[in-house]
């Protein structure tokens, strides 16, 4: 990387210094604010790639619009790290994703700017479509423009969003599509091969940039460009914009890295009060050259050498959970050719590039729609295959209608892969796995599998492919113990039933999930102190191993559960259930997250505040 010198970074303190510049100094500005991402991200990662893409987006709609008057929404926080910056967090961006400090993503309670948060994807047109809206009640003169990328508006709620904005030609709203042929990994989807195609019709596109030159410098034209634009599009495409199909006024395609231009171009469209959509071209990594080495490591590529690009990479013995389920899906689809794995956009982050590389034509990633994944695997079920869908936790919310109606209901062998189960760390809120022990354990006919280490998850997968109902295995991110696992011959575990792992005597530990050697270090340190406490790796959090619950309980003085999940409607109270239907009083201690949104920070610190790290765990003991 070739350093500059800042000339303007550090006098630009919000919006309206930006507004001071000159158009002509505005590239320099971009430079700089790539530079200082880049700094930045080096020692104290984040979402890299998808930023630099986005810099000059994000200094075209501050410089034109009367931001935060005007709202502006960013569709996933990835792309928002320029935005921050201008906004006034400059200086406070070193402590991104820290705890305390900046969330990775746009907060409403972070900053006015932020005018809605999105950790998700495909938000944006529908919050941007009611913002528009709420300012024609109050009969506000606001702006509104929503930035989505083009894997997220393959989403569902993203065609919702824009097929009702659409339908309503006074509404007052822009959505800038950030196009760069990407999500985390490469995008996917009919739309995206539309996408591609609407923008390099050399002959649409030469004779549009004529148009554009016009329409930037005289905006009275602006209806007629529009017209004769519609009648290029119809003539050299073929067929209908579908954009404007849906209602909106389509213009583009615009370089996403000419920041005059784009300037040029948001003034003129600033002045149409009605759906209109910018398709803006843009290059994921733009202006660092080690990110095109590999697109999908650089959108979040941990710490690196900013001069290099050389990753600095951290050292464990211990395979990754993802890792595990990849090559475990792999064999077990060399077993049974009916294996297949389904994927919302996530190959890499979840290793089903493992199996796609040796059988792309079992795998298929259906881009951003997780609901659409759900219910896809369920037509693979109800058809004789045997799907593997492979879901972050937190994404999963999303498909939970099709998770109860599709794959529930109807009793299919939907294998549920939770990755990300439990807290993820620094990316806060959005995206901790915290609810799906809750939220699947009050499903009729499911299986909740949560294994306590590599091995564990091996077999769940084997056990779950013998198995002729729906099943969800639940893991967290990263390592794991540093269980053998690879090449192990598989071994079915029978569904609801438990594993003693330490004797003890006063007090019995219940965990559900990965804590087992949390608990068993705690364990240890009590009995230095004269208390003994016995482990169960419970396995399952549904079915309840209930023979050996209620056994435990009618021995010991107390008990006390761990999961990493929330409380109410989890594991730990599903024991207590146990419990007094059986007319047991033992006292249970349920160890997990409260009934509260836990914000970002390491897992190791976010346990601590939580109470349910290797001290909580230790004082829950010896209380």
């Amino acid at each position: 990387m070739t350093k500059i010198e800042y000339k303007y970074l550090y006098s630009i303190n919000s919006p309206a210094d930006l507004r001071k510049l000159s158009i002509d100094e505005l590239p320099r500005y971009c430079d700089e604010v790539r530079q200082y991402i880049i700094e930045q991200c080096a020692v104290n990662p984040g979402h890299l790639a998808s930023s630099l893409g986005a810099v000059e987006i994000a200094v075209a709609i501050h410089y034109v619009y009367d931001t935060p008057t005007d709202n502006l929404i960013w569709d996933v926080g990835h792309q928002a790290y320029a935005h921050k910056i201008i906004t006034g967090r400059r200086d406070a961006f070193r402590t991104n994703r820290r705890l305390g400090g900046l969330s990775g993503f746009p907060r409403m309670a972070e900053s006015e700017y932020d005018t809605f948060g999105a950790g998700h994807s495909s938000v944006s047109v529908s919050a941007a479509l009611g913002m528009a809206q709420a300012a024609k009640l109050q009969q506000k003169s606001c702006k509104t423009v929503a930035v989505i990328g083009d894997g997220s508006i393959g989403g569902g709620l993203a065609f919702e969003g824009l097929n009702n904005a659409g339908s309503d030609r006074t509404t007052d709203i822009l959505v800038i599509l950030n196009d760069n042929n990407m999500s985390i990994d490469k995008s996917q989807g009919a739309l995206n091969h539309y996408l591609l195609r609407l923008s390099t019709s050399s002959k649409y596109n030469r004779l549009k940039q004529g148009l554009w030159s016009l329409l930037s410098r005289t905006p009275r034209t602006l209806d007629l460009c529009r017209k004769v634009g519609n009648g290029i599009k119809h003539g050299l495409l073929q067929n209908s914009n579908l954009f404007e199909s849906l209602g909106f006024r389509y213009f583009g395609r615009v370089d996403g890295h000419n920041v005059k231009r784009l300037v040029r171009t948001l003034r003129a469209l600033k002045s149409i009060n009605s759906p209109k959509l910018l398709h803006v071209i843009t290059e994921k990594g733009h202006g660092y050259a080690p990110t095109q080495r590999d697109l999908s490591v650089w959108h979040a590529p941990g710490c690196f050498n900013p001069e290099t690009g050389e990753r600095i990479k951290s050292v464990s013995k211990a395979s990754r959970m993802q890792d595990v389920f990849g090559q475990t899906l792999l064999d077990l689809a060399r077993l049974d050719k009916r294996v297949v794995g389904i994927t919302p956009a996530m190959p890499s982050g979840c290793s089903m590039t493992i199996m796609m590389n040796e059988m792309p034509e079992r795998c298929f990633d259906v881009g951003i729609a997780e609901g659409h994944a759900v219910t896809f695997s369920a037509g693979l079920a109800a058809a004789g295959e045997r799907p593997f869908c492979n879901i972050y936790s937190t994404f999963m919310q999303r498909a939970y209608d099709n998770i109860i109606h599709d794959v529930a209901l109807q009793n299919l062998p939907v294998t549920l892969c939770l990755d990300r189960g439990g807290l993820v760390g620094e990316d806060g809120a959005t995206h901790h796995g915290a609810f799906d022990i809750a939220y699947l354990g009050c499903i009729p006919n499911i299986i909740v599998a949560t294994p306590s280490d590599e091995w564990e998850l091996r077999n769940m997968m084997f056990t779950a492919l013998q198995s002729d109902v729906p099943f969800a295995i639940r893991y967290p991110r990263g390592a794991g113990r540093g269980t053998e696992w690879r090449d192990m011959p598989f071994e079915a575990i029978e569904i609801g039933r438990a594993r003693k792992v330490r004797e003890g005597k006063d007090v019995a530990i219940f965990v559900f999930g990965t804590l087992c050697a949390d608990a068993e270090q705690a364990a240890e340190q009590a009995e230095v102190i004269g208390v003994s406490a016995a482990i169960y790796d419970m396995r399952f959090a549904k079915p309840l191993d209930e023979s050996l619950i209620v056994e435990v309980a009618r021995k010991f003085k107390r008990i006390v559960t761990i999961e990493d999940g929330v409380i109410r409607g989890g594991a730990g109270e599903a024991v207590i259930k146990v419990l007094n239907d059986n007319n047991i009083t033992t006292p249970v201690v349920t160890l997990g997250i409260d009934d509260k949104f836990i914000e970002h920070g390491t897992v190791a610190e976010l346990r601590h505040l939580c109470g349910y790290d290797k001290e909580g765990i230790l004082n829950n003991i010896i209380q």
